[in-house]
């Protein structure tokens, strides 16, 4: 009978542990924070400077982030085999690329911190200890002597903070949002640097074409200079003459000096992009091509599932609603959980005997539970501090969106109006260089003076120089469209922050 009332109590027993631990699961899982929810945001069926064919119009979705797709070699659609070189070698060896990509492994170590709060910390220790205790603890007269003594403690102890209320999920939470925020950051540094790299390269290569021009035009110019002086020194024309065409060379001379000086600081910006001294870089003269790639700018919609600079700010704003939900935690009542086995004696050589074990529990049975009453109202602050936090990034959050969009419409706007620029400076080019050819030709027949061949020079030297500045403009608002609509198109790549990191 005894043994059947044994069994009984220590079925009640199992059963009444299994509710306790279910119930301490249930108010485990049971955050006090708000449901996170994205914000809406007014997002156009198309791009104004774009607009969608009625084929189309109706295609509209809700964007799904999905800005961990790999956006893929975008830069092979420029065809140029020296762009994918250099794009290679700055994927390989940017700094600042390493450096966020430090930041992801950073951000992921404080993630496993976080998650190591829903596990016991365990502890062990091994030492001796001196001391004397009071006659009044031992119960003794006010002047009894109580000599000190010397204990030997070996024990191991535990100690153990209950998730309740969502303390430690919130907080999971939020770190997990900050290690995706920066993962997202990562690709946003990843896609300015190819672009960074493409629109450098590009720029390079337009300087070259104007040094290109120059030369040209200090070879005419000098050519120019040796007809005035033969004709000076048959005394058809003065000395004016001759001075005018001394100064239009020298002039080009300086101007293409300019052009110099600019691109060697153009050199030195890609030498630092591809992670090298400048010292170590040097880019062999290579006139600008037109480029004639062209990319669609698809629908808005999509824009926010590939920009990674709008999913940072969506992440760091669900990692402020996580911060809200634990500040509210704050207010509810705390579990710790404490203990501590060993042994314990006054001589080292009785420390391991089955008489010294010792034991010891927390202040209430192994457990201490606090209920927050008054802080002066610092918990309050707190949580009206991590609801501002929220709507900070809430705005900011809509702020990046809005910049986007208008990114994508100023790189839209300036390609389709550079088409039309270029169209009309290539007329403008054509025809001062027919004029230049008619002055010379009229000069040579002593029916103009030189100071019209100078002033045709000019002006088809300028003519030649805005059309290849817009040449490399396009190029670059090619670079700047694909940059703003969050990079190219490719397969994934899971372990890209590892790969430039091992690097």
């Amino acid at each position: 009978m005894k043994r059947f009332d044994s069994v009984a109590s220590a079925s009640r027993l199992a059963q009444r542990a299994l509710a306790s631990g279910l119930l301490m699961t249930l108010v485990a899982a049971c955050s006090v924070g708000p449901t996170y929810k994205r914000p809406d945001i007014d997002t156009p069926t198309a791009f104004k400077e774009a607009p969608l064919p009625a084929s189309e119009a109706g295609t509209w979705k809700s964007a799904q982030p999905s800005e961990v797709l790999e956006r893929g070699q975008w830069w092979t659609v420029f065809g140029d085999a020296t762009l994918n070189k250099l794009e290679e070698q700055a994927l390989a060896e940017n700094q600042s690329l390493k450096a966020a990509a430090a930041r992801v492994r950073e951000s992921r170590a404080s993630l496993n911190a976080a998650r190591s709060a829903w596990f016991p910390e365990l502890d062990a220790g091994f030492g001796p200890t001196r001391e004397r205790v009071s006659p009044a603890s031992q119960g003794l007269p006010q002047n009894a002597y109580v000599p000190p003594m010397t204990l030997w403690r070996a024990q191991a102890t535990a100690s153990y903070e209950a998730p309740l209320f969502g303390r430690v999920s919130d907080n999971v939470e939020a770190t997990r949002a900050d290690s995706q925020q920066q993962e997202a950051l990562f690709r946003s540094v990843q896609l300015a640097l190819q672009a960074d790299v493409a629109a450098n390269y590009f720029s390079l290569r337009e300087l070259d074409t104007e040094q290109d021009l120059y030369r040209k035009t200090v070879t005419s110019r000098e050519e120019g200079l040796k007809l005035v002086k033969h004709r000076y020194d048959a005394g058809e024309v003065s000395e004016l003459d001759l001075q005018q065409a001394t100064n239009s060379l020298a002039t080009a001379r300086s101007e293409a000096a300019g052009v110099e000086r600019q691109r060697a600081a153009a050199e030195h910006a890609l030498a630092v992009l591809l992670g090298k001294p400048p010292a170590e870089f040097s880019f062999p003269q290579q006139p600008l091509e037109p480029v004639l790639a062209r990319v669609p700018a698809g629908l808005p919609s999509a824009l926010l599932e590939r920009r990674p600079d709008i999913s940072a700010a969506e992440r760091a704003m669900a990692a402020a609603n996580a911060r809200v939900g634990l500040a509210k935690s704050a207010f509810f009542p705390q579990l710790n959980v404490t203990g501590a086995f060993g042994y314990e004696s006054s001589g080292l050589s009785q420390l391991f005997l089955w008489s010294s074990r010792t034991f010891l529990l927390g202040p209430f049975a192994g457990t201490a539970l606090t209920l927050p009453i008054f802080d002066g109202g610092r918990r309050k602050a707190e949580l009206a501090q991590a609801r501002a936090q929220y709507d900070e990034q809430v705005a900011n959050y809509r702020s990046q969106v809005l910049t986007a969009f208008r990114e994508v419409e100023d790189s839209l706007s300036d390609l389709r109006l550079l088409d039309d620029q270029i169209r009309a400076q290539t007329d403008a080019v054509n025809a001062a260089a027919r004029a230049q050819h008619l002055s010379e030709a009229q000069y040579r027949e002593g029916q103009v003076n030189y100071l019209d061949v100078l002033d045709s020079q000019r002006t088809t030297l300028q003519a030649q120089r805005q059309a290849s500045q817009l040449a490399g403009s396009q190029a670059v608002a090619t670079v700047n469209l694909i940059r703003a609509l969050g990079g190219g198109w490719g397969d994934m790549k899971a372990n890209d922050a590892e790969q430039v990191a091992k690097q």
